[in-house]
């Protein structure tokens, strides 16, 4: 497995900036790397990406430096496990909101002692030939490793003081505009109450001495998001590449 230069970076005290994306397209990724962005996110859950494709991205982001990372459908284990073992180095999980999906996600996650995840010869263990030992490869991969559970909806928030204490979670990511639709607001995030929510979720995760992170769609976005304390900051690719094609219309 590679080291995870997004963590290193967060641990560091500094912020990392990303970007979600739903293309099957390893270049994208390379992209992204080469351009000095700090890690990609792989869109699992809205795009129409396999696990093959999902180990030829991983291989795209370690040849061009950007942490590979992924927002996953579903916490089956054995599908996160398959994302593991192709050299995925962060999981963003939707749809969590109770303690026991957030333990089982840390167990899918980690392996032993912390989680229950299952060691066998795959490409994020260089298939068991590289020089890392097994028991330091465990505990390498362990530390590696981003448990992000995302906080889309009220019940999350209702449940968040709880679910910063589950043992193996770096940090919560929140879906605005999700967040925004379980609130009853269904034009978008920019409303008041959306707004004092969030800010309400900053405290919380920050107060647990653990990661916040969410979305922006600007450059300036992203510093004051920054400046509030959130330690990753991602945009949409697509949304930057249609940002990029308005200004040059212009």
């Amino acid at each position: 497995m590679k080291k995870n230069y997004a963590k290193e970076k967060i641990n560091s005290g500094e912020a990392v900036l990303g970007v979600i994306s739903n293309t099957s397209d390893p270049m994208i990724a390379e992209f992204c790397g080469f351009g000095g962005l700090d890690y990609y996110m792989i869109d699992c859950e809205h795009g129409a990406i396999n696990i093959a494709q999902v180990q030829d991205i991983v291989r795209a982001c370690e040849v061009s430096g950007i942490t590979p990372m992924a927002r996953i459908r579903s916490t089956d284990p054995k599908l996160i496990l398959q994302f593991m073992d192709a050299g995925v180095m962060g999981v963003m999980m939707p749809g969590v909101s109770e303690v026991p999906e957030i333990e089982a996600l840390v167990s899918a996650i980690k392996y032993p002692p912390v989680g229950n995840r299952g060691l066998g010869p795959v490409r994020a263990w260089e298939f068991g030939l590289g020089k890392m030992p097994q028991a330091e490869y465990v505990q390498f991969a362990n530390d590696q490793t981003l448990v992000l559970p995302q906080i889309e909806d009220m019940k999350a928030v209702e449940n968040l003081e709880q679910l910063c204490k589950v043992p193996g979670v770096d940090g919560f990511i929140i879906g605005p505009r999700d967040l925004a639709m379980s609130m009853g607001f269904y034009d978008g995030p920019a409303h008041d109450e959306v707004k004092q929510t969030i800010d309400h979720i900053f405290e919380v995760v920050l107060a647990s001495g653990l990661i916040i992170g969410t979305t922006a769609a600007t450059g300036e976005q992203a510093k004051a998001l920054i400046g509030k304390g959130a330690k990753i900051v991602m945009n949409y690719v697509g949304g930057m590449l249609g940002q990029a094609i308005k200004s040059f219309r212009q």
